[in-house]
């Protein structure tokens, strides 16, 4: 870094100190302008004078102002022309004192919003410009004076360019963190709701599972010793089931790999096409199970046969856990003009319903992913018995919910 940059850099820093500097640039100039005479009478020509006492006195008080032109940009500007205005009216021929005002002007300019602008402007230039022509020693058709109307002018509009200049960057830096901002909290947005499709998808897989495993072994431990056949079964379906959950959550957990991790399982989401081989396990665990289909063979998005299929598969191991060893189920899938109606029914005692009513994470996950397509759950004891399952799911989704095969939903 040069000399020049690091003086430049302290001096912004330091914006009091930079004024000094600029009042004393402007005194040095001002006080060399006083000793120049222009010659009007004959021509261009130019040649030395003495100023007069009173127009230095002015000239140093105009230029000590400025230094403090950032704090009162106003009173600076009414001290310097006023400071103008005597000397206007005063001297002939003129020192350059309205130099310190049009300063001044600019910084009100630069600093303030543009109707304060305008009215200080206006008046600066209308009160300076209007005392030079009618009662200043000179001709009103004096260059001197026509000087004084275009500078004044000139220092407003460049300060109120410097200033429209500022706040155009300001408002492209606060839009671009606000861009940064939003997407910041979109993709936090976007990554909790990852979370939790996965975790309801995981507490799918697991809760159905397990519960089979369970039901399957407690059906081994009590025949082992007498129906050592029906035992054996029993374990190869504790096998399936568990190899079933496994390739689940491998293919669930597989969407959590990084881009540079082994590929992912490829296999299709499951859906209502599957329904009769889930029915099967549930079927195989030892619980009746009817199913009615009126769907007239609808083809549904992805989002939506996922939801279905995790809806009947939920209510069924919620009837397998807490309705009862002699319960029976029915699930109906019936197709009602723009929607899918699901249903699923038990007539168990329903005694350990406590989760399902207390907010378990069971009827949550349902609730939610029914909930995500637009869709409505009802869930609620049945009149003399039972549990009821009522899912209304849109066979056409909005553009908004999308969904890709083997994503969790």
């Amino acid at each position: 870094m040069s000399h020049l940059d690091r003086a430049r850099r302290q001096l912004k820093a330091h914006p009091l100190a930079l004024d000094a500097v600029l009042a004393a640039g402007v005194l040095v100039c001002m006080v060399a302008g006083s000793f120049v005479d222009p010659g009007r009478h004959r021509g261009v020509s130019w040649s030395l004078r003495t100023p007069d006492p009173l127009s230095l006195v002015l000239i140093t008080l105009g230029a000590a102002a400025l230094v403090f032109r950032r704090r009162a940009p106003l009173v600076i500007l009414a001290l310097t022309g006023g400071f103008s205005l005597v000397e206007a009216v005063t001297s002939d021929p003129r020192a350059p004192v309205a130099m310190t005002a049009v300063i001044a002007l600019y910084t009100v300019a630069s600093t303030t919003d543009r109707p304060t602008t305008l009215r200080a402007g206006l008046l600066t230039m209308t009160v300076l410009t209007g005392a030079s022509m009618l009662a200043g020693p000179l001709p009103w058709y004096a260059q001197e004076n026509l000087a004084i109307f275009a500078w004044t002018g000139i220092g407003a509009t460049a300060g109120d360019a410097v200033r429209s200049r500022r706040a155009f960057i300001h408002a492209i830096r606060e839009r671009a963190e606000r861009a940064e901002r939003t997407r910041e909290e979109e993709a936090r947005r976007r990554v909790a709701e990852e979370r939790l499709r996965i975790a309801r998808d995981l507490h799918d897989v697991v809760a159905h599972h397990i519960a089979l495993v369970n039901v399957q072994a407690g059906v081994a431990a009590h025949v082992m010793d007498k129906r050592p056949d029906q035992a054996k079964e029993a374990l190869a379906h504790v096998r399936e089931a568990s190899r079933s959950a496994l390739n689940e959550l491998r293919a669930t957990v597989g969407l959590l790999r990084q881009s540079g991790d082994p590929e992912a399982p490829t296999e299709p989401a499951p859906g209502l096409d599957r329904l009769d081989e889930l029915v099967g396990t549930f079927r195989n665990a030892g619980l009746h199970v009817e199913v009615a289909r009126a769907d007239n063979g609808t083809t549904l998005p992805a989002a939506v046969d996922l939801a279905a299929y995790r809806v009947i598969q939920e209510a069924l191991t919620n009837v397998q856990k807490h309705a009862g060893t002699q319960a029976k189920a029915e699930v109906s899938v019936v197709r009602v003009g723009p929607n899918i109606e699901i249903t699923v029914l038990d007539d168990g005692a329903g005694q350990d319903e406590g989760p399902v009513t207390g907010g378990g994470h069971g009827l949550l996950g349902m609730r939610e992913r029914v909930s995500a397509l637009r869709g409505t759950l009802t869930t609620g004891p049945r009149y003399g018995g039972g549990f009821r399952v009522h899912a209304i799911l849109p066979v056409k989704t909005r553009t908004t919910v999308t969904a890709q095969p083997g994503d969790p939903v």
